[in-house]
């Protein structure tokens, strides 16, 4: 048997690029790190050399020698669960953006409650900077980034978002939709189910504002609200679709954001016998269309701008990396109403109006 002979395939190093362009080692360095001015023709040669031997720098080694390691940090919680679809729109936002600067982007499952991690990332030096996710009212993730000078954006907000750059989604204005679309068809007992409620002890930004919205939304409409906190699951939402049956037994409407508990929901419903829409209507807030139409009917939903967030988010954190001047970026984008199969007109209530429910002609909202 004859030996295979495996050609070796040499990488082109800073040398052969030197060599090619008729210039030092040195300006090739200085081309790659920007550390010394090189004239315009010289840096087109060097280029054009590179390009020909097919040159890769090396990431690491240009970090070295500009002090920049051109990585990003997104830093969010994680459990194992992983990310659904929603919460990867954030990320593949904020990965593309870093990627057309040039920069990686790195995903590190930190969480609110580890801000000594969050210290040590910092003093590390392998990030130029970070966009930090699920940001909590108190998150102690900020003041250790801040003292630790890194650059960060927000998407969320703290409660004091005092020379902070930040992204979120306008929760008001969406569940203020979401409620006037369900009140639009007639339903006068609707059910908010929210994050659990460690969330909200926690002051988890989404949980606590969708909360005071959610009471702020009914009020206008002078109604009754009633929410029902649940665990991010499918249990979780049987749990709560059952508790919210009990204490409002003429339910005609159910607003969640818990994209993990609305399976249960539904599911529930099912068990009860209670058909979507035509007995109880249902809205899935901050969602994506993939997990809108997983089920039938499709869900009516208020669609998450997460794709969005993320690139501004990035795009805020790569302007600070890049020296340029200016005012805190602090930009709200609301959630997209798109009517599906889940909602329709609240069912004539049996037997009377009962339970505390409005008539079909309840006082139009207080504006």
């Amino acid at each position: 048997m004859v030996p295979l002979r495996v050609k070796e395939v040499r990488m082109a190093t800073m040398h052969d690029v030197a060599r090619r362009a008729r210039v030092s080692v040195s300006t090739v360095s200085y081309v790659l790190t920007g550390t010394r001015p090189i004239s315009e023709a010289t840096r087109t040669r060097v280029l054009e050399a590179m390009a020909e031997l097919g040159y890769q720098p090396n990431a690491m080694a240009r970090g070295l020698a500009s002090r920049r390691s051109r990585i990003v940090g997104l830093l969010m919680p994680m459990d194992e669960r992983g990310l659904g679809a929603t919460e990867t729109a954030f990320v593949t936002g904020a990965a593309a953006a870093a990627s057309a600067a040039g920069y990686h982007l790195v995903l590190s499952p930190v969480g609110a409650a580890d801000p000594d991690v969050v210290r040590r990332l910092a003093t590390q030096g392998m990030f130029d900077g970070v966009v930090l996710m699920e940001v909590q009212v108190d998150d102690g993730r900020v003041a250790a980034l801040q003292e630790a000078g890194l650059p960060l954006v927000l998407i969320g907000r703290t409660g004091d978002t005092t020379g902070l750059s930040y992204v979120d989604i306008d929760f008001e204005q969406t569940v203020h939709e979401a409620v006037d679309h369900l009140v639009g068809l007639g339903h006068r007992r609707i059910v908010y189910v929210n994050h659990s409620a460690s969330a909200i002890a926690a002051g988890y930004g989404p949980a606590v504002r969708t909360r005071d919205a959610f009471v702020a939304a009914m009020a206008r409409h002078r109604l009754e609200p009633v929410m029902i906190a649940s665990e991010d699951s499918a249990a979780g939402g049987r749990a709560a679709l059952s508790a919210a049956v009990a204490q409002v037994p003429d339910l005609t409407a159910v607003l969640a954001m818990n994209e993990s508990a609305i399976f249960g929901i539904l599911g529930e419903l099912a068990v009860r016998g209670r058909a979507v829409p035509g007995d109880v209507s249902v809205v899935s807030m901050v969602t994506s269309p993939q997990v809108a139409e997983l089920v039938h009917p499709a869900l009516t939903a208020l669609t998450s701008p997460g794709a969005a967030l993320g690139r501004i988010a990035m795009e805020a954190l790569l302007r600070q990396l890049e020296g340029a001047a200016g005012q805190n970026h602090q930009q709200l984008l609301p959630c997209v109403l798109e009517i599906r199969g889940s909602t329709g007109p609240a069912a004539p209530p049996v037997g009377g109006a009962g339970g505390g429910a409005e008539p079909a002609g309840a006082d139009p909202p207080d504006r």
